[in-house]
This record gives structure tokens, sequence and C-alpha cells, in this order.
């Protein structure tokens, strides 16, 4: 089987080798593997500074969860039990969380409202929800960190919704 069919992106819009649009997809092999390559750069840095694997990981399947991307959301959860992530990181995937305990953690809190913010509406975000991460103890580095993870989860849910759309019209 060809390496473009183990990526992410590829998996989880459910293409197969057999697909019709296999060979097209083949031709551009460079953007899917590039695109994994961005996600280890995103998702298990080595120097992950205040965003733990875990962390990531949990915000990267609860963005595929507002989006509604199961087979993403999926990916994501499994990297995050490869992160042996805790059950107080893992409920951050749940897209109800935080529920009745807000406020208890306003590092988590300002994490996930931005988050939620970035992914559901990215074009109302303004400087004052910048200053909100800050105000809440999250570091200039960490946020940019949050930035680039949100991007690029973001961008691959879009990518797996055009494979799908692609492949619905074959």
């Amino acid at each position: 089987m060809s390496e473009i069919f183990k990526t992410a992106a590829i998996q989880a819009a459910g293409v197969r080798a057999d697909h019709p649009m296999a060979g097209v997809l083949s031709m551009r092999a460079d953007i899917f593997t590039m695109t994994d390559q961005a996600q280890s750069a995103a998702l298990t840095p080595d120097a992950p500074g205040g965003l733990s694997h875990g962390e990531r990981a949990a915000l990267a399947c609860r963005m595929c969860r507002l989006n509604r991307e199961d087979g993403l959301s999926a990916h994501f959860e499994a990297l995050m039990k490869q992160a042996d992530a805790p059950e107080e990181v893992a409920q951050i995937a749940d897209t109800s969380y935080p529920g009745g305990d807000a406020g208890a953690d306003k590092r988590l809190d300002a994490i996930i409202r931005h988050t939620d913010l970035a992914t559901r509406d990215a074009k109302s975000v303004t400087g004052g929800d910048i200053a909100a991460l800050a105000a809440a103890g999250i570091s200039e580095d960490d946020i940019v960190r949050l930035s680039q993870l949100i991007a690029f989860v973001n961008y691959q849910v879009r990518l797996v919704t055009g494979l799908r759309l692609m492949e619905d019209l074959s």
C-alpha cells in the first residue's frame, strides 16, 4: 500500500488505495507527507513548552469534535492515549467541558475558551482574547504554540472534509 494511505488525513477521510482518485492523490503525496510532519511538530514536539503532548492531543480531539469530524477525533483520541494523558487532561476533549467546575483552573479555562472561539469563529478573535490568555498566566511562547496547534488542526479538518467531498464526486 502506498505510504499516503497511512497518513492521518487520508485514513480519516476513509479514502482507500483502490478508490478511483487514489492515483491523483498519489501524485500529491508530498502534501500528505508534509501534513503528517506538521502534525508531529504541532502535537508531539521535542520541546512542548507549557502545553503537554496530552493536552495538545486533547485540544485537537476537542477541535475535531466541535467540527463534527469523527475520523480525526478518533485519531487524536488515540494520540491522547499514547501520551498517557491523565483523566483531567483527557476531559478537555469533551466539548461540554468545562462544566460545573469552570473557574477552578484559570489557565485551562482560558486555553479552552480561546481554542473553542478560534475553532468556531476565527475571524472574531481579537487582541483582547490573546491578552486574556496572557492574563491567565500563559506565556507568549505558549500562546504561539497554542495558535499553531489551532491553525494546524483546523487545516487538517478542512483537508479531510475536502477529501471526502472529492470522494463523493467520483
